[in-house]
């Protein structure tokens, strides 16, 4: 039986937040539905995690961001542990990316430019939200979406004091690419005392 031959494309050394950018360009282009989205982990002091999807707001060379209710389970445990991790799969590529790093609060000014963007009922919905508190029943949402709805007609919400972002400032960075037989191929950058990237390939 013939070895599989070896694939041309490989995951380089070199700038991570660049291999993002080409990876995330590539994945709005083929992905069906939020090429943005990704897993958030998050965990208690005392180590218990949980993990959920939200949407990528903002990246670059500083970091990545998404925006939450500072009053939701997500919000408790990124106020008491501010280390997490994030998790892209994109299927249509066949290909992951893990950050690891510790978060830093969006300036209010960015928060209020994000708030304000966004759609007037994504608006309306987050105002009259309790996020991860208990709900009796969704008329009870909808009436509340209702009532916020009658206060600003123009859809004009204002953004409510405990809504806003975080900044995951990566540490590590893992590039992971599927190939055939489950010969994947990984690569991790792990930040440096000096700003810069060091990488090495891992075994699948």
């Amino acid at each position: 039986m013939s070895e599989p031959a070896a694939p041309a494309d490989t995951i380089p050394h070199g700038d991570p937040f660049a291999i993002f950018e080409d990876w995330f360009a590539e994945a709005r282009v083929t992905e069906p539905n939020d090429p943005n989205a990704m897993a958030l982990a998050t965990a208690t002091p005392d180590g218990r995690p949980s993990v959920r999807m939200v949407l990528l707001k903002g990246h670059g060379p500083d970091g990545f961001v998404f925006y939450t209710n500072f009053e939701s389970r997500k919000g408790h445990e990124l106020a008491a542990n501010g280390h997490v991790a994030l998790l892209f799969h994109w299927k249509s590529l066949r290909r992951q990316i893990r950050i690891e790093g510790p978060i830093s609060e969006v300036t209010p000014a960015e928060a209020d430019a994000y708030f304000a963007s966004r759609h007037p009922e994504s608006r309306l919905g987050s105002a009259a939200s309790d996020q991860s508190r208990p709900l009796e029943n969704r008329q009870v949402y909808l009436d509340r979406v209702a009532a916020v709805r009658a206060l600003y007609p123009d859809g004009n919400v204002p953004r409510p004091a405990h809504w806003s972002g975080y900044c995951v400032r990566p540490e590590a960075i893992e590039f992971w690419h599927d190939r055939e037989f489950r010969l994947h191929e990984r690569r991790r950058f792990v930040q440096s005392a000096d700003g810069g990237w060091t990488s090495t390939m891992l075994y699948p």
